[in-house]
């Protein structure tokens, strides 16, 4: 096991732990490992800030949607700190037109019916069409969401809102990059990853089939052993540095 190096996981919009579970304790046996809690959080830059400071040392650095990003923000702060990167179901496009309008119902639907509302209708569209009668995967989610508040939610909207120019980062990446993407994620498809692999100098690709945007909670054996062999390359590669 590294003892130099720790691997954290960074959960992406009203999300927590349990999206990143499985390949955490699955590579715990090769490195620390931690999940980041962001949900205090009202940036990117605070987020990927905080983190900084509560891990001390080089980091690999894996995040979802939006935490992918803070995981580019934490490159871009610390770039000789962050050795290697995980990218999964994200993107790097700045705030689009009318998006401020669509995020805006989200917020409202949220503030008006409450968080159960919420998750019954933002849930669903960000799945692989085909799971949406496993009961058990959508209790999961629907309890995670339900672990946030209205509060949270408003934070994290703003967070993305204002965000940082990922594209602009993603430029300057030098470190080995692992790129992950659900095959049926319509939020963050794979042609977005596509696109960051060519501007990327050392990355790879890996499209998990059968899932949608929270890859990492509907396929986690796929996405597991993605990542478990980027871990193991870079850990080969500074053992024979």
């Amino acid at each position: 096991m590294s003892d130099d190096m720790t691997l954290v996981f960074i959960p992406g919009l009203l999300s927590d732990a349990v999206v990143w579970q499985h390949a955490a304790d699955r590579l715990s046996r090769h490195l620390p490992v931690a999940i980041a809690d962001v949900s205090a959080g009202d940036s990117i830059t605070g987020m990927a800030e905080t983190i900084l400071g509560e891990h001390a040392g080089p980091l690999l650095v894996a995040g979802h949607s939006m935490g992918a990003r803070v995981a580019l923000e934490m490159y871009r702060l610390a770039p000789q700190r962050v050795r290697a990167l995980a990218l999964a179901d994200t993107g790097i496009h700045p705030r689009q037109e009318g998006e401020e309008a669509k995020r805006q119902k989200v917020l409202d639907l949220a503030r008006n019916e409450g968080m159960a509302a919420l998750a019954a209708a933002w849930l669903p569209p960000m799945l692989d069409q085909t799971r949406l009668g496993d009961t058990e995967l959508l209790e999961t989610l629907t309890a995670m969401v339900l672990r946030a508040d209205v509060a949270q939610h408003d934070r994290q909207i703003g967070a993305l809102l204002n965000r940082p120019d990922a594209e602009a980062a993603l430029s300057d990446v030098t470190c080995p990059v692992l790129l992950v993407v659900g095959r049926q994620d319509i939020w963050s498809p794979p042609a977005q990853h596509e696109d960051m692999l060519n501007r990327l100098e050392r990355a790879r690709l890996e499209i998990i089939d059968d899932a949608g945007h929270f890859a990492p909670i509907e396929r986690p054996e796929a996405v597991t052993a993605a990542l478990e062999s980027w871990v193991l390359d870079i850990l080969a590669a500074k053992d024979t540095a």
